[in-house]
């Protein structure tokens, strides 16, 4: 099998093998949290983070091991499955904390109508069959079914352990989320008003990624009785209030030393990097671009090394040109 046996380019159906993919390319994603090695001083920012109960800022370029961190934490400390929270310009508070399906709601609510006046009327024979058993016994205002927690309303829930929450890339959020965030952060509880006004003074709610988990709210308020190990990620691309700022702890990741990256490629390649020969040369040439200040992240250099170590790989000027014009390219070059 070689490079050349996967695409040819001629439309023709060919029955070949694929290549395994790279331990950090399987699914379902399992965290190694054993490749991961901190830099100086970010056990110390965890520590504190975990002592004082306050959020942890990680800043630092992409590729840096930032999202990594909270992975081994959650390990070391038994944490359970890490939330995760992906931030866009879209992001709101309210997704965060907890979702209503209202239209959904409101469908369920005109079907059951729907055949509420069939079967008076006599014409609704058969009707019934549009809704769910679970569904058609449920009272008519049961909102919990069209309730679901998001991901930092699930870290507040009570429980004796913190729960392990990922909000990543929140430089990437609209300008007022970090202020609208000041207030959950400092007091660890929430409300939901579709429950506070609910006849029924608990509520079943489902759990963010979860199918069948659900945590009882009582009256509509959400209270964290440990606040929950949270890393925020930032790839350095705006400034944040000082409100904000002054109830996490900060840490801004070092650029990657060519040591560094060794150790990186060593880990998730599981592959020892002497240092001599073509792989070594490669990741010089790497720290010396990053120091450079090329935008670049490591996970190019971990498909490069892949590539280059592969037996059935390219080789020669063809190989250059790949890494090169197709995994090495600087990040902000378009």
């Amino acid at each position: 099998m070689t490079w050349n046996t996967y695409y040819v380019g001629n439309g023709e159906l060919r029955d070949v093998p694929l290549a395994d993919p790279p331990p950090w390319r399987t699914f379902p994603r399992v965290p190694d949290q054993h490749a991961f090695k901190p830099p100086e001083g970010l056990t110390d920012a965890v520590n504190a983070a975990l002592y004082l109960h306050r959020p942890l800022l990680i800043t630092g370029s992409a590729g840096t091991g930032k999202s990594t961190v909270i992975e081994q934490v959650a390990a070391e400390l038994g944490l359970g499955r890490v939330l995760r929270w992906h931030i866009t310009s879209r992001s709101t508070l309210q997704d965060a904390l907890y979702q209503y399906d209202a239209l959904g709601h409101i469908h369920s609510l005109r079907l059951r109508q729907t055949v509420y006046e069939g079967r008076r009327t006599g014409r609704g024979r058969g009707r019934g069959r549009g809704l769910a058993r679970t569904e058609r016994n449920q009272p008519a205002d049961d909102i919990a079914p069209f309730l679901k927690l998001g991901p930092l309303g699930t870290a507040l829930l009570s429980g004796e352990r913190p729960r392990a929450l990922l909000i990543d890339e929140i430089d990437k959020s609209d300008l007022d989320l970090p202020s609208d965030l000041l207030d959950v952060l400092e007091r660890g509880e929430f409300e939901i008003p579709e429950l506070v006004r609910h006849r029924l003074r608990q509520v079943p709610v489902r759990e963010w990624g979860e199918k069948t988990r659900t945590h009882l709210v009582r009256e509509g308020h959400v209270q964290c009785t440990r606040f929950p190990f949270i890393v925020m990620t930032s790839n350095g691309e705006r400034d944040f209030p000082a409100p904000f700022l002054r109830r996490c702890i900060r840490y801004t990741m070092p650029a990657p030393t060519a040591d560094t990256l060794r150790d990186a490629v060593a880990a998730h390649l599981r592959l020892e990097v002497p240092e001599t020969g073509p792989v070594w040369e490669l990741i010089q040439k790497f720290a010396e671009r990053i120091a450079r200040k090329e935008v670049l992240a490591v996970d190019q250099l971990l498909n490069a090394v892949r590539l280059m170590t592969d037996e059935n790989a390219p080789s020669g000027p063809r190989l250059k040109r790949i890494l090169d014009e197709l995994l090495l390219r600087e990040l902000s070059g378009g």
